[in-house]
């Protein structure tokens, strides 16, 4: 690839071992070019006004600037694609998730120790996102707007009987966050059970969940080993584990499991998927939303061959078209809807299962 097809990033951290080890491991990429590297905000922006990069890695935790205050206002003034960089603790997730919120394309976890050794382990992933995030669809705006912690739907009354068998697995990536936001704040309150697999570090999933449970209609929270799938609550894989599902219908329960990588990730879509299949069968509805690579793409596939009805997020809506792409390569996808229509598409589906 010439130099003038690479990805140009520009890397954002108060810590000169991570700006190097991120350069080091983005570099060994053929196709990532570091152009520049900033120990604070307003480094990055002399940085910027030197050259723009296609994408942006940004810590949050720095001096003289936060990093919630530059990403607001670049989004304002000249939105690029920013991938986050954050530690993996329970305030770093919601500066996080407030960064997604605020318009950043994804979430890099880092420790607190040992990054050199850490950003080697996950050089693939860490240089796949940084891609996805080139490729994605990055627009001028104050920050995204969250929906309002009120019900949206009212409580179906006259739910179908066959509810208390139904299932709902849904799988997303780069993009989901909002996209699942958008999705569960138009279900109604005695939905069926939902199990989500939404690519994300360790401890994020829990925040990512906590933020959930104040604007839906219904429960959210991260799911634990064990737990009974029932109406009125989605249940999110915590972050580093695989969820699968188990049972039979009207009676299944998650499965949280260690293991290794499935479709390169942990979660995998694939695996919460496939479980589905088999245990839920017809009774089961998938949704793949917005996402790099192909996690989910084959159980996606299982899925509709044993029965569920399948739905995929259409191209215009996704941040990063790659999960729904690779589903509806394998032949596995039986809907494609826009965002704003995949809760309708969803309910229709359950009432003919």
């Amino acid at each position: 690839m010439s130099a003038a097809t690479k990805v140009r990033v520009l890397i954002v951290d108060d810590s000169a071992t991570v700006r190097q080890a991120l350069a080091d491991v983005l570099g060994s990429d053929p196709e990532i070019e570091v152009i520049a590297t900033a120990s604070d905000p307003l480094v990055a922006a002399e940085r910027l006004r030197e050259a723009v990069p296609d994408v942006i890695t940004l810590d949050l935790e720095m001096p003289r600037m936060h990093g919630l205050e530059f990403l607001e206002q670049l989004m304002r003034q000249h939105p690029l694609p920013v991938v986050v960089c954050s530690t993996l603790t329970t305030a770093d997730s919601d500066y996080a998730l407030q960064a997604l919120d605020k318009g950043a394309i994804d979430v890099i976890s880092k420790p607190t120790t040992g990054a050199g050794q850490f950003f080697r382990d996950a050089a693939a992933q860490i240089c796949e996102t940084v891609k996805a995030a080139a490729r994605s669809r990055c627009q001028r705006h104050g920050g995204r707007k969250v929906p309002a912690p009120v019900q949206r739907r009212p409580i179906v009354s006259t739910a179908p009987d066959h509810w208390h068998r139904s299932l709902v697995v849904i799988g997303a990536s780069t993009g989901g966050p909002e996209a699942i936001t958008a999705v569960l704040t138009q279900l109604p309150a005695n939905i069926p059970g939902i199990v989500i697999v939404q690519h994300m570090p360790e401890h994020f999933t829990a925040a990512f969940a906590k933020r959930l449970a104040t604007l839906c209609a219904f429960e959210v929270r991260e799911a634990r080993d064990g737990d009974v799938v029932r109406a009125g609550c989605a249940l999110i894989a915590p972050g580093n584990h695989h969820t699968l599902i188990a049972g039979s219908a009207g009676s299944y329960r998650v499965q949280v499991r260690e293991g290794p990588l499935v479709s390169r990730h942990r979660p995998s879509v694939d695996v919460l998927f496939r479980s589905a299949a088999r245990y839920a069968g017809a009774d089961a509805v998938g949704v793949i939303l917005t996402g790099m690579g192909d996690d989910g793409a084959r159980g996606m596939r299982e899925l509709h061959d044993a029965g569920a009805l399948t739905i995929a997020q259409d191209e215009a809506s996704c941040v990063v078209y790659g999960m729904p792409k690779a589903a509806l390569a394998h032949g596995g996808v039986d809907v494609v809807a826009p965002l704003d229509r995949i809760a309708d598409a969803m309910l229709r589906a359950l009432a003919k299962r």
